[in-house]
Order: C-alpha cells, then sequence, then structure tokens
C-alpha cells in the first residue's frame, strides 16, 4: 500500500493452469460448506452394531438428489462414486470421449458442473452453503483412481480423524 491503493489479497489458483477441463478422463473434486459448517449431515455408526455412514439432513438430500441427477443433465458425464460428509463432498466424475461440447477457448465442462451444482442446491436451500471454490484432481492412471475410489468409499469411517472434520461439532440446520 505505499502509493496508496489497497491490494487485492493473493488467492491461490486451485485448476491447473492451461488444462483443458473439456478433456475426457476422470476427476476427483472436493466441495467443502461456507466455513466449512457441518450442515450436510453427521457421522453416525462405526461401533460393532452399525457400519459407519453419514446420515444426511435435508440440506444433504438436496445436495444428493442434484448429484444424482449429473448423469442425466449432462451428456456423457458421469459421476463415478461420491460421499456426502457432515461439511463437504468428494465426487469422481468421469468424462467420456464425445463431452467435449463446451465452446471454446473455455472448456469448462467440469467448472460448469460444479457451479451448476452449486446453485441449484443454494437455491432449493434458499441459503448460500458452499466455499466459492472447489478442489479438484486430475486422475491419471489406474492406480491413482483406486486410490481416491478407496478414500470416498471410506471417508466415513474415517471421519473423525478427516481434514475437514471441525474439532467442535455444529448443529445440523
Amino acid at each position: 500500500m505505499d502509493n496508496g491503493k489497497i491490494e487485492a489479497p493473493f488467492r491461490k489458483q486451485l485448476r491447473l493452469k492451461g488444462y483443458n477441463y473439456s478433456q475426457a478422463g476422470y476427476y476427483f473434486v472436493t466441495i467443502c460448506t461456507l466455513h466449512r459448517r457441518e450442515i450436510l449431515g453427521h457421522a453416525v455408526g462405526g461401533d460393532a452394531h452399525i457400519a459407519p455412514s453419514v446420515l444426511l439432513s435435508e440440506i444433504g438430500a438436496i445436495t444428493e438428489k442434484y448429484i444424482k441427477n449429473i448423469d442425466s443433465k449432462y451428456e456423457n458425464v458421469y459421476v463415478d462414486k461420491y460421499a456426502i460428509m457432515p461439511n463437504h463432498i468428494h465426487m469422481i466424475i468421469e468424462l467420456k470421449d464425445g463431452a467435449m461440447w463446451a465452446s471454446p477457448p473455455t472448456n469448462t465442462i467440469i467448472p460448469k458442473i460444479i457451479r451448476t451444482l452449486k446453485t441449484l442446491v443454494t437455491k432449493e436451500a434458499g441459503t448460500s452453503i458452499f466455499q466459492k471454490s472447489y478442489y479438484d484432481h486430475i486422475i491419471r492412471d489406474e492406480a491413482d483412481y483406486f486410490t481416491k475410489w478407496n478414500y470416498i468409499d471410506t471417508n466415513p469411517a474415517k471421519w473423525a480423524d478427516d481434514e475437514y472434520c471441525e474439532a467442535v461439532p455444529h448443529p445440523m440446520k
């Protein structure tokens, strides 16, 4: 602020620069709730009688409805695996050949899918519930795919140790 102007805060670029996000392949995506509030559900089970899972809240059920709709809304796009956790969502999204309908030079199928999902959930929930951006990982090979698939599959069982788990639980809406 030497010249009297306020500098905009640096925002880390989360997308891989120059990568075509309409390219066929698998993408691991994580979307967090605003302030990582645990409003999508709460973890249950994990003892000798009940397998660990997440009991979805009303907002979590709305979110799941729109995740399940992605396959029918977008041609050649499939949600291969997903988990809705109390304060975040993990998905493996597959783009098949022929999913390249994003008009160049944007090539933004994955960002468009995530933006639409967040918009629809927010509109139906009646309040903003997601952070501005999301995290993605381009799955590079079969071993990487199975690592991400297993991570999603076992996420409810490992909730207490999850990097997104809050130390102090928040009441669900």
